[in-house]
């Protein structure tokens, strides 16, 4: 970092060694997903998606199947939301888990720009629940929709970003 530059540095994850109580983190580029009381740290999958071409390169490589269960996890997604979103049922999801497949590559940049969504969402209202309640309430600054109905697509989700940085700045209307 330069001297005089005030951007905080990226969150690191942390490395966990393998015991019985940390068997069900998942551990992916050398990255651990941090468990939280209620699921999964967000701020553990930066990585990859910290700029565009991380995300294009894990999107590409494809994530970890246990990626979309920690991402159902920590946003508190009923089944028929997560499935809604991610035009993908939960049960598939498992079935790639227990065969260790990867998503492709279109899930897994979703899954990750909605990792970045959450992170941002967090780190706005404070806590995962306060954030998937706003997600459930309409928003002025998106034309009074629900920001959850536009979560199954990529403009949908750039819409709730900028909605979020608006939020941040105060700006309300």
């Amino acid at each position: 970092m330069e001297k005089g530059n005030k951007k905080s540095t990226p969150k690191k994850a942390v490395y966990q060694a393998e015991t019985n109580a940390s068997k069900n983190i998942v551990n992916d580029y050398a990255v651990a997903y941090v468990k939280t009381a209620n699921g999964v740290d967000a701020a553990a999958y930066h990585p990859f998606y910290a700029n565009e071409v991380a995300l294009l390169t894990s999107s590409k490589k494809g994530l970890d199947a246990k990626a979309a269960l920690d991402f159902l996890n920590l946003s508190g997604f009923s089944h028929q939301q997560f499935q809604d979103t991610f035009k993908t049922t939960v049960k598939t999801i498992q079935n790639y888990t227990n065969q260790a497949q990867r998503l492709d590559a279109s899930l897994s940049e979703k899954i990750l720009k909605a990792f970045a969504l959450f992170e941002k969402g967090i780190g706005l209202f404070g806590s995962a629940d306060v954030f998937h309640n706003w997600l459930n309430k309409p928003a002025y600054g998106l034309g009074n929709q629900t920001p959850f109905d536009l979560l199954d697509t990529f403009t949908g989700i750039n819409l709730i970003e900028e909605e979020l940085i608006r939020l941040e700045y105060g700006d309300l209307a």
